[in-house]
């Protein structure tokens, strides 16, 4: 790989690197009082800058040559840093990294990404790579994360730089100081978990059978190789595996070729594929009915025909709203206007439900997941006009529903809050508030363990060995 040369000499040389920085800086100062404009607080501290700078060239002689020669905001980036634009130069930061994410899924496959990153009825306005633009960015890198592009680590990494993005960098007005080898430590996390990360062989894998039931005949004996195949893919990527055929098979354009290849494979598979998975295909059929999308709804019936699987067509259609409620719900509360959004929303939700908690059964986990993720707020703060709602629901929730409240931190978007203290403090805050409906014994032992004898990191609850035995034991209360 070509090494990069193109910073100055004096780059290297620290009592150098700060003449030549701070002379910069002093023309800056001149040019800004010029005009009678603010000159204290603006730029860095040029020590900071040098601490970037020395660690510059390493990180960037990982990116490959002709990937750096497109790379405009690694530019800004490196622009802003210099001129002592810390908060900037975050931003440009981000800008690269949601630019290299949409570039990874649009060489992916498009649809599958769709139909995994997007909730509810938003999805069938999103045709082609063009549409990536209306993704907002939590959804992108969550999308991003479900179908392997990004690892779980990568992941939780890039939620903390988004987290910085949006109340430490210039995309905001904020007071935040950021330090020079804090920028070069997410500069090097952007890099290794985004811009240079090969695709893993699953991923490829799982690209190559999208295409071939897309474009080819698949004869019974693939059909046999393929089931073999999937046999060795986690449970979450088998989920969003069925996810990706149902899709394709609803998606009116779809050729029957590419129909009768998914009624090969989905009897195979379709035995491993989560229960909440299978709620949710029954969902979309009371959509498109509620809908009256009659080619949708036709199709997504024959969907649930080739494995015998009509029963997980809601009886009651009010599924539907409590389901279109919980979306709009995490919509806002991942948004950066969510103390505004998120209190009217959150009360709707409670007043389909009741205050009883008539919920529906299929959508029953995804309820608690969403009102425990909306309870441990953004990390920032306090939705104090939504949080006595979420307060009034988990009060209510039966043994069950405590259940999976408790142990909803073995799901990524809850564990990956708790690299923030707030979500923390939050998290013991909830197990304090359903502890009291919890009547299993196993469950209230994990929950010993982790306030008396846990001494571990927050973020890292689900590596811990203890945990992962009691989880396993308890798996069945989570259905």
């Amino acid at each position: 790989m070509e090494n990069i040369n193109n910073l100055p000499q004096e780059i290297q040389n620290t009592n150098q690197s700060l003449a030549l920085l701070a002379s910069f800086e002093t023309g800056l100062k001149s040019a800004l009082d010029s005009y009678s404009l603010p000159i204290d607080n603006i730029f860095a501290d040029t020590q900071e800058r040098v601490k970037a700078f020395k660690n510059l060239n390493d990180v960037l002689n990982q990116i490959p040559l002709e990937v750096r020669q497109q790379s405009l905001y690694l530019s800004k980036f490196i622009a802003s840093a210099a001129s002592g634009l810390f908060d900037a130069a975050l931003n440009y930061l981000w800008d690269e990294t949601i630019l290299q994410i949409r570039k990874r899924v649009s060489q992916y496959d498009i649809d599958f990404f769709y139909d995994n990153a997007v909730l509810g009825d938003d999805r069938k306005k999103l045709k082609d790579e063009k549409d990536l633009d209306k993704i907002d960015d939590a959804s992108l890198i969550r999308g991003a994360k479900e179908i392997g592009l990004i690892s779980d680590l990568g992941f939780r990494h890039l939620e903390y730089i988004k987290y910085m993005r949006n109340w430490a960098s210039a995309a905001h007005p904020n007071n935040s100081q950021i330090r020079g080898l804090q920028l070069i430590e997410w500069l090097e996390t952007c890099v290794k978990e985004v811009i240079i990360l090969p695709f893993s062989n699953v991923t490829i894998h799982i690209k190559k059978l999208l295409e071939s039931i897309k474009n080819t005949a698949i004869s019974d004996i693939e059909a046999e190789e393929i089931t073999l195949f999937t046999t060795n893919l986690t449970q979450d990527l088998i989920n969003k595996l069925i996810s990706g055929f149902f899709g394709i098979y609803v998606k009116i354009e779809t050729d029957s070729q590419t129909r009768q290849n998914i009624n090969k494979l989905l009897p195979n598979i379709w035995k491993r594929v989560d229960e909440e998975i299978k709620n949710n295909f029954g969902l979309k059929y009371a959509h498109f009915t509620a809908n009256n999308t009659q080619e949708e709804k036709k199709l997504s019936r024959q969907f649930l025909q080739i494995v015998n699987a009509e029963s997980y067509i809601p009886d009651d259609l009010r599924s539907i709203e409590i389901d279109n409620a919980i979306n709009d719900l995490l919509s806002a509360h991942r948004s950066f206007n969510n103390f505004y959004t998120e209190p009217a929303l959150a009360r709707q939700l409670l007043r389909l439900v009741g205050n009883e908690l008539r919920i529906p059964k299929n959508v029953e986990k995804k309820f608690i997941t969403a009102i425990v993720e909306a309870f441990l707020t953004n990390g920032y703060g306090i939705a104090h006009n939504a949080n006595d709602t979420y307060v009034q629901i988990l009060t209510n929730f039966n043994s069950h529903q405590g259940n999976i409240a408790v142990l909803s931190f073995t799901d990524i978007d809850i564990s990956s809050k708790f690299r923030f203290d707030l979500c923390k403090k939050k998290h013991k805050e909830l197990i304090n508030i359903v502890r009291s409906s919890i009547t299993s014994p196993a469950v209230n032992e994990l929950i010993d363990y982790i306030i008396n004898e846990y001494k571990g990191e927050y973020s890292n609850l689900i590596n811990d060995t203890t945990i992962k035995n009691h989880i396993e034991n308890l798996k069945i209360l989570l259905k």
